[in-house]
């Protein structure tokens, strides 16, 4: 189907999340969409948790994808990549949630703009997915040079349209902060991200993520600028900064 959206989730012991994450997608207004859930060699309850709630909704557009073992986030959506069908590839975190009209107003926003990719604004949520009232605004485009420095494109809000982006390009690189990574790649090969400044999904920040530890993050974002894209210890910094400045401004 020309319009199929296929919606890409790494699962990893997210069985206290998974259940509203897929309800989420279910509720969304815009219909046309298959939601690939790949299960990334979980200790807990999450592939029995999906199956239930398929099982019990009856859902056929659910398609529940093993890996062999635990391979990483980089991996398991590069496998869902693999297996979509849809011209339209979303991402979404196992843990996050949309609004209900996040796929039918970005897809409208990308037919507008004739837009390869493209990413929203979105709010911050406590773990229990309760929304703090601050909500990350972004800019109307981002070019290469730009993310450099702005790491507002959340990975639970970018969409691509694989008519206009290969799917070759679009496999993540394995590396930490492989989504941005894969942002400054596409970027890099003359794209430009275009942002529905429109608060529409949640960012859940539950307990010891990946994501909240700051050290860690400063190490990763570091590495990108010099292994990833290259460059020079200067130029680095000089991006750095400013990247610093609009994290913290994201979150407080």
């Amino acid at each position: 189907m020309d319009k199929l959206v296929s919606i890409i989730v790494p699962v990893y012991n997210v069985e206290g999340f998974i259940s509203e994450t897929m309800e989420s997608v279910v509720n969304q207004t815009y219909p046309c969409w298959e939601l690939l859930l790949v299960e990334d060699g979980s200790s807990d309850g999450t592939a029995a948790v999906i199956e239930e709630y398929v099982s019990q909704r009856k859902e056929e557009r659910i398609r529940l994808i093993r890996q062999p073992s635990n391979m990483g986030a980089a991996r398991a959506r590069n496998r869902g990549l693999q297996e979509a069908r849809g011209r339209y590839i979303a991402y979404l975190d196992a843990d996050d949630l949309w609004m209900p009209r996040k796929l039918e107003l970005q897809l409208a926003f990308m037919e507008s703009r004739g837009a390869a990719f493209a990413f929203t604004g979105y709010e911050f949520a406590d773990e229990n997915a309760r929304g703090t009232g601050k909500v990350v605004r972004v800019p109307q485009t981002l070019s290469y040079r730009q993310a450099l420095s702005n790491t507002t494109i959340f990975t639970t809000t970018v969409m691509f349209d694989t008519e206009k982006i290969s799917r070759e390009l679009l496999e993540m690189p394995v590396i930490k902060s492989e989504d941005t990574a894969l942002w400054w790649k596409v970027l890099r090969n003359g794209y430009t991200a275009w942002g529905l400044d429109e608060n529409l999904a949640l960012y859940r920040r539950a307990g010891k993520t990946l994501s909240s530890n700051k050290l860690e993050a400063i190490r990763r974002i570091w590495k990108l600028y010099r292994d990833a894209e290259g460059l020079g210890v200067l130029r680095s910094a000089w991006h750095f900064c400013f990247w610093a400045v609009r994290a913290v401004k994201r979150r407080v």
